[in-house]
């Protein structure tokens, strides 16, 4: 599960014939304690995966265009710290929805997306990111990808997904989960 240094991805076709979602969940949070669950802060591991994340994508040619992130504290946080990593400025949506989002919630977010967005990063929560990889996985997809899929992303792993061109056209089965991982630790 842990992405060698120089894993790169060929770049999705820009040219409206396969469009690529990356499915990042939250680095590693303290503890819920008394406050929302809202408002957890990534602990000082978690800064660390999430830095090491926005290496992994930038290096793996994953750099999105689009980002959506949940609004809870630690997806946001999550988020910069990758970004300070990247090669690039996407456009970075927050949205409330992503916070308690369901499997159905996610993928009418994604099959609404519009065709000016080719590569995309969901910044979000378990178990929506591992059942949404998992749905939409189809027979061409990494074996050991769906099988970590099943059991649940940990912390800062994420899951590169290619599809057909149209987001509109995403369904189960309709996409080749091709990675899921996480970057090393130490």
């Amino acid at each position: 599960m842990t992405a060698p240094e120089a894993q790169t991805h060929a770049t999705a076709d820009t040219g409206g014939g396969v469009r690529r979602l990356v499915l990042l969940r939250h680095a590693k949070a303290e503890p819920g304690g008394n406050g929302p669950d809202h408002h957890r802060a990534l602990a000082l591991a978690g800064r660390q995966q999430a830095t090491r994340v926005g290496e992994a994508l930038t290096a793996g040619g994953l750099v999105p265009d689009l980002v959506l992130c949940s609004s809870a504290l630690r997806t946001r946080q999550t988020w910069e710290l990758v970004a300070s990593r990247l090669d690039g400025s996407p456009r970075v949506e927050v949205s409330d929805d992503l916070y308690e989002c369901t499997l159905r919630g996610l993928l009418g977010i994604v099959t609404a997306l519009g065709d000016d967005a080719h590569q995309v990063l969901v910044v979000g929560h378990e178990p929506t990111v591992s059942t949404t990889a998992t749905f939409l996985a189809g027979p061409e997809s990494d074996d050991a990808a769906i099988a970590q899929a099943r059991v649940g992303m940990p912390t800062s792993a994420y899951a590169v997904l290619d599809g057909p061109g149209a987001w509109s056209a995403w369904d189960r089965s309709t996409a080749t989960l091709t990675y899921l991982g996480r970057p090393a630790t130490g």
